[in-house]
């Protein structure tokens, strides 16, 4: 019976250690990425979309000066697209992503974060950006 009762507690004592390590790391953001600025004064970074993701979802750029995302689809039949409604801080475009890289050009005029996000849904689903398919671009002085 005393081992019995040993098999049952250590597992009932382990399971909120577990749970806790699990929540950690899943709060977990990846951390941001800083455009690379090159020597023509262009910031250019790379942009994964795929699976209800954006990589990277946090991407850090300075404002006034020109910027090139990169942006391509993750392999495989699901449609996604970029969709960034910011005008009021020059950035303001949708793009339907394919396997073929595309560049989308702008410059950024405001400080601030401002969201971008996939609009594709498909019908009695949530949509991709429902489902976590969005990120920010983080626009410093």
């Amino acid at each position: 019976m005393k081992r019995t009762a040993r098999f049952l507690i250590v597992p009932a004592l382990l399971l909120p250690l577990v749970c806790q390590a699990a929540a950690a790391q899943e709060n977990r953001l990846p951390p941001p990425a800083l455009a690379a600025t090159g020597q023509d004064g262009v910031q250019r970074i790379e942009v994964v979309g795929g699976s209800y993701f954006f990589r990277p979802s946090h991407i850090i750029v300075k404002a006034n000066a020109p910027v090139q995302l990169k942006v391509v689809k993750e392999s495989g039949l699901m449609p996604h697209n970029i969709v960034m409604s910011s005008p009021d801080a020059g950035m303001d475009f949708t793009v339907d992503l394919d396997d073929v890289p595309r560049v989308i050009s702008f410059t950024p005029t405001r400080p601030g974060r401002y969201p971008f996000y996939c609009t594709e849904k498909f019908p009695l689903f949530p949509s991709h950006r429902e489902n976590g398919m969005e990120g920010v671009i983080e626009v410093l002085p």
